[in-house]
């Protein structure tokens, strides 16, 4: 959509996810906040040191959060891509107050210092038969190589 800020931020997670569940709809949601720390070089010293820290909140819904809350955990380099927010809320005392968040579209681990290994989702499976479940039936390590794109996958 236009006129929108998108935004990608690459840190660590300060803390764990913390997933809810919406009352209304049964949604989830996950929320987490990550540092973002940029190295700058210090031509006095001339070492590299820490700049100023960004710290950024984020939101993931549904069940791309709930994959966020199962994968990730505090201290995770992060790659997360979205959109800029801006929204009010009254708090408990009863003051207005404005929050900047990120509203997650994708969100990934780094592999700058670390390794991973993607897991499919079964509930992302729809249901459809793996073929290569069965232990006896050659199954292979590639968690994509039974995929078959359904009619609304691929449009």
């Amino acid at each position: 959509m236009s006129g929108e800020t998108n935004l990608t931020i690459i840190g660590n997670l300060t803390a764990d996810p913390i997933i809810r569940y919406m009352n209304d709809t049964g949604d989830a949601v996950v929320n987490f906040t990550v540092a973002s720390t940029p190295r700058v070089f210090d031509a006095k010293t001339k070492q590299w040191k820490d700049g100023a820290a960004l710290f950024m909140r984020c939101t993931q819904w549904r069940e791309a959060g709930e994959h966020v809350a199962n994968s990730l955990s505090k201290g995770d380099r992060v790659i997360v891509v979205g959109k800029l927010s801006q929204r009010e809320y009254t708090d408990r005392e009863g003051v207005k107050r404005q929050v900047m968040e990120l509203v997650a579209d994708e969100v990934g681990t780094s592999l700058k210092y670390a390794v991973a290994k993607p897991v499919r989702s079964k509930a992302r499976n729809s249901g459809r038969p793996n073929p290569k479940a069965d232990n006896n039936s050659g199954a292979t390590d590639d968690p994509w190589g039974d995929f078959q794109p359904t009619t609304d996958e691929v449009a």
